[in-house]
């Protein structure tokens, strides 16, 4: 399976904020949403980062409650781990252990594409192992 076939079941829709918003409106709308993460985009919806609950829970660690007021620029992590189109389940499974990151942002070029999640990973891949694993109970029941 590649993230194409798993966005064409899951839709494209992903949530995003801007660098400006604050960290408490970046936790309401975690919240609201119940989501994990939001990609961090520009003006012209290029990836800055991603804020997750983690890097929110930092900066209040860090800063106390003022952090909410700070800007989700200041706590979000720049370097994002993202994925293409094409790429394969496992390559995602590789990535999301090395990297320990639970969202993967799929690009198309330089556009965010939609996005893939740990539970959406393990979802189709549980769903792999079901299908080979009633091709081999058919094989061995067909003698």
């Amino acid at each position: 399976m590649i993230v194409s076939q798993i966005l064409k079941m899951k839709g494209p829709g992903v949530s995003t904020v801007a660098a400006s918003a604050t960290l408490e409106a970046a936790a309401t709308a975690l919240a609201r949403e119940r989501i994990g993460s939001l990609v961090v985009i520009d003006s012209v919806d290029r990836i800055l980062g991603i804020i997750s609950e983690r890097d929110i829970v930092r900066a209040i660690a860090a800063e106390g409650c003022n952090a909410l007021a700070s800007t989700v620029e200041s706590a979000m992590t720049r370097n994002v781990a993202t994925c293409g189109l094409d790429d394969s389940l496992e390559s995602l499974m590789r990535e999301m252990t090395a990297r320990r990151v639970r969202h993967l942002p799929v690009v198309k070029g330089e556009s965010l594409a939609g996005i893939v999640s740990i539970g959406d990973v393990v979802k189709h891949r549980l769903e792999e192992l079901e299908r080979e694993r009633a091709l081999l109970v058919d094989y061995v029941a067909s003698g």
